[in-house]
Formats: C-alpha cells, structure tokens, sequence
C-alpha cells in the first residue's frame, strides 16, 4: 500500500542545500574533500572528517529520511502516469527557464541569483571548455525539471541522489539505513539484486526513484541526441555514475554512454558562483542555440 506523505514536505532550506551535501560527497576529481568538515577539526585525517552521514545537517538528513521513506516503486509509476503525459501546458525552452524563475529560495544566504542564471552559469562553463553546442545546450535546460516544484511536488519528489527501485538497494546510496521504513523494503520480490528487473536489461529498463531527471528527459527524449539525454536523465544517479553500482542491470548502450554522464558531472556540480551572467548579453546566443535543437513550443 502506497504511503502517505509526511506533512512536512520541505525540510531543506533551499534547493541548493541539497546540492551543496553532493559536493561534500563527492569532491571534484583532484580536488580536496569539502572544507566544512574539516572545519569541525582541522587535524582531522581525511578517513575520519568525511562521515558525511554523521556531519549532515537536520535539514538534510530529513531531507533524505522523507525520500527513503516514500520513493516506493508504486510511487514512481503513479507519478510518471501523473506528469508523462505532457499535458500540463505548451512552453518554448527560454519561456521555461522564465517560468522557473518563479522558484525562488528567499532563505538561501548563498546566492542571490536567479534560476535562469544558474543554468545559464552552467551552459556557459561548458561552452568556455569547447564542448559541442548540444552539450552546452543540455547544461542550459538540464535543471529545467525543477519546475516540478512549481506544479505542487515536494523536495523529495524533485530533487535528490536518484536509484533503482524494484530491486535491492545499494549500500552506497547515501544514508541507506532510511530505506527500512520504505514499504518496498519489506517485499522479498523486489529486494532481490535483480528485484522485478532481468540482469543486463539495460537502464532504460530500470525505474529510478522519480524527480526532475526523469521528467526533464521525457520532456527533451525526441530533441537532444542520446548523449544529451543520458546526462538528463541520469545525472543524479550518483550510484552509478560515481560508485560504479548495478552493473549487473547495464547493457552496453549504458556502458558507452557513461562516459558521457561523468563528463558532463563537473559541470552539474562544481560550476556555480556569485557573479551573475549578463542574461541580456547571452540570450540572443541561447535562442538562436535553441531553435537550432527544439521547436518553438514543446509540451510540458
């Protein structure tokens, strides 16, 4: 039976605070792990000031303890039959970063920009670094999913490191021991390795936990060449595409494309900061990038 949902729904601060325990998590390659750790105590050695678990903030752990709890397979199915089909309105993609700039995290002390500057942040490292135009373009509309939380979704259901349900869980998703509450967790059918899945199937085989990766890729799957649509689809799948967990479930389409995923990772993650894109400057380039990849109204 589906579970009720908790009725607080928005422990995080802002959508950022999320975001910023990830690169605690995983530090860019080469990189030193997060520094707010080792504030606690400078002579930490690293082994012991990288309990991420242990360091996280209340907001965060219930952030994840409400999305262990509730992302049930049940509930990924109800909510692709709720959003999938598209029929919410019709938007070109710059009218949808506008829109998602309704989105607003008043509370957030650590920026003050906009989301429509965040991505275009995110497009513009990408773009500086020589990537082809349709990588630059799925770093501008890869967060545009997010407008989820606009439509009623709470954080959980947005947001957060993605996996598989319908089979076991991987003791290297972040804070596993909130899984036990899931109800999935007591079915021996779907707590198998392979669960309700057939080894080698292939991610696109595979339901993942539902938020704005899923969804965005639904929305951009007859655009962006494969490539693209595995960084939307896939760039929160930290499991995976960090950890190297559920190989048994890859097919080679998955294992090629991979590359493409962590490539794309650094951008995600590690690009943003207080200097605030000349929106004004850049959108004549983003418009023309667009219409080169996506008709003038898309559904949504």
């Amino acid at each position: 039976m589906e579970t009720t949902p908790s009725p607080n729904p928005t422990p995080l601060q802002s959508l950022e605070e999320w975001e910023d325990f990830v690169k605690d998590r995983y530090p860019e390659p080469g990189k030193p792990a997060a520094t707010a750790f080792q504030a606690t105590d400078p002579n930490k050695k690293e082994e012991e000031f990288r309990n991420y678990e242990k360091e996280a903030r209340p907001t965060v752990r219930e952030f994840y303890r409400l999305n262990h709890l509730h992302q049930t397979h049940e509930f990924g199915q109800a909510k692709r039959r709720e959003f999938l089909s598209l029929k919410r309105r019709e938007m070109g993609i710059w009218e949808a970063m506008e829109y998602l700039n309704q989105l607003v995290d008043d509370s957030d002390p650590d920026t003050d920009l906009s989301q429509l500057q965040h991505l275009l942040q995110t497009a513009e490292q990408i773009r500086r670094d020589g990537h082809p135009r349709w990588f630059i373009l799925t770093g501008l509309v890869h967060d545009l999913g997010k407008i989820l939380c606009l439509w009623g979704e709470p954080q959980w259901a947005v947001v957060g490191d993605t996996f598989p349900t319908g089979c076991a869980y991987s003791g290297k998703i972040v804070f596993p021991k909130f899984f036990e509450q899931n109800p999935d967790f007591k079915n021996p059918s779907l707590m198998s390795a392979n669960g309700v899945y057939e080894p080698g199937c292939g991610l696109d085989g595979v339901q993942l936990s539902w938020g704005h990766d899923e969804y965005i890729y639904n929305v951009c799957k007859d655009y962006l060449p494969m490539s693209g649509l595995y960084m939307l689809r896939y760039h929160s799948f930290y499991p995976w595409h960090r950890e190297s967990e559920y190989s048994h479930l890859l097919n080679a389409q998955d294992r090629e494309n991979l590359k493409w995923v962590q490539a794309f990772n650094p951008y995600d993650l590690y690009t943003k900061s207080h200097q605030a894109p000349d929106v004004k400057a850049l959108r004549p380039f983003y418009e023309e990038l667009i219409a080169e990849y996506f008709p003038a109204k898309i559904r949504w």
